[in-house]
């Protein structure tokens, strides 16, 4: 694959910046909703322009951020259109792509020639750029870390010193800021990573079913040695049951373990399909309600569980993916949205503070559609979310208490040394976040001195005094 310039572009092409459309955004929680002035940009001489005003802007990429973190404080840059390949370099699987480009797109091009992410988060529909703005984490976070591990250089637009190539040695300073710094650094115009071979396109998983919360995080760190894991809690057990899940336990699939187990005329590499359902307006509200999802709950543990002790072969989209297989799930929740709460805990407390939180779950009684755990590992970056410990994720449809009720979450998690993850926050206080990530002042000086902290502003920014 040739490449076709990149970044290059930048500067001396006439083009200038499309002109915005004030419209309603939000993110993938659909709350909270804000008004900005979009710009849709298709080349990267475009943002330039888009930077020669006065006005403060953010970068947006799929809209997969669940709170206020991609929508501009004065105007937001859609940055879908720039989804070029670039080059590739078949012999070190080194990918060159600009900062649109999806995940999915990466994965439908190179997983047929035997290469995959190293690290994918929950969905493929996000952007190259979203992905390293947000240093998003996967199943394997224990034992590799987040995406930036994969990542050499990116591409990125400053306000004061224009274009950079930033990389751990040139601009140091500037990469560990930019990853996971939610966009407040720069606009990232594209961007080289390195993807890591596999002989098929399917995963090896083992179900371990826990009958508890301490089982569950026990199974987890006994289980390290695994490549992916994560767990499935069902959030509405309660008494002696509170927190038991399904531990899921995941290896790349060799061509002889495929063939062993499905026969040699299984297609190595199963192509993505399209999401067979979708919600196709916003549920009534008493769809998601205790009974219903104790119900479902019950089930899917005992289906899980009829499985557990045994390997079987996944195709890679159902297990690194399962939620894309529903088009437009977060309707679900109805019109007023909903808040995914995701905080991790330090190994140290999360024994004592993950019972707590579970606990106070229960007891609300709010149905959560997702409720997963999962172990992670040391992070660079900045402001980047993880650290050794516990991540719990939590979905809430947005209701009356649920706000004092997450901030008594807050506590606990602030109590227990753990932070909230900035690319699903929707509503923590500025205090709540302070007390989580010890290089925030290093991150705030350099955003004053390169000039970012006057340019690049989104209502997550201005929320939290970033």
């Amino acid at each position: 694959m040739a490449a076709d310039g990149g970044a290059d572009r930048v500067g001396g092409t006439g083009r200038g910046c499309p002109p915005g459309r004030e419209v309603e955004l939000s993110g993938w929680g659909r709350f909270p909703r804000r008004r900005s002035s979009v710009h849709a940009i298709s080349a990267p001489a475009e943002v330039a322009s888009c930077l020669s005003g006065d006005g403060p802007v953010i970068a947006r990429g799929n809209g997969r951020s669940y709170g206020d973190a991609a929508i501009g404080a004065g105007s937001t840059l859609s940055m879908i259109g720039l989804d070029r390949l670039i080059a590739f370099d078949p012999a070190a699987g080194r990918l060159t792509a600009e900062a649109g480009i999806l995940l999915r797109d990466i994965i439908d091009a190179f997983l047929p020639r035997g290469w995959f992410p190293p690290v994918v988060p929950g969905t493929r529909l996000i952007t190259l750029g979203g992905a390293i703005a947000s240093n998003v984490h996967g199943k394997n976070h224990h034992g590799h870390g987040g995406f930036a591990r994969c990542l050499d250089e990116f591409t990125l637009m400053t306000p004061r010193d224009g274009v950079l190539k930033v990389s751990r040695t040139s601009y140091p300073d500037l990469f560990a800021a930019t990853i996971g710094g939610m966009g407040l650094t720069g606009i990232i115009l594209d961007a080289t990573l390195r993807l890591r071979p596999v002989e098929t396109g399917w995963v090896s998983q083992k179900t371990v079913a826990t009958s508890d919360l301490a089982e569950t995080m026990r199974v987890l760190r006994e289980e390290e040695g695994a490549t992916y894991s994560v767990a499935w809690i069902d959030c509405l057990a309660r008494g002696s049951e509170v927190g038991r899940s399904l531990v899921y336990l995941g290896e790349h699939a060799t061509r002889d373990e495929l063939a062993a187990a499905r026969g040699s005329g299984e297609a190595l590499f199963p192509p993505a399909k399209q999401a067979r359902l979708t919600v196709p307006a916003d549920a009534p509200g008493f769809v998601l309600n205790p009974l219903s999802m104790r119900l479902f709950n019950e089930l899917y543990y005992r289906k899980g569980g009829r499985r557990a002790g045994k390997k079987t072969l996944v195709p890679w989209q159902p297990y690194f993916f399962p939620l894309d297989g529903v088009g437009d799930w977060n309707r679900i929740y109805g019109r007023r949205g909903f808040i995914q709460h995701q905080c991790v805990l330090p190994y140290e407390t999360a024994g004592t503070a993950l019972p707590e939180i579970m606990g106070r779950v229960v007891r609300r009684g709010d149905a959560s559609f997702l409720a997963v755990l999962k172990a992670m590992g040391a992070c660079e970056g900045d402001i980047s979310f993880a650290m050794p410990g516990f991540t719990l994720t939590l979905d809430f449809p947005v209701r009356d208490g649920l706000l004092d009720f997450l901030d008594e979450l807050d506590k606990i998690v602030v109590s227990a040394g753990g932070r909230l993850y900035l690319a699903k926050d929707a509503r923590q206080s500025r205090a709540t976040f302070e007390a989580g990530y010890p290089n925030l002042d290093r991150f705030r000086t350099l955003r004053h001195a390169s000039g970012a902290a006057l340019r690049y502003r989104s209502f997550l920014s201005e929320r939290l005094g970033l």
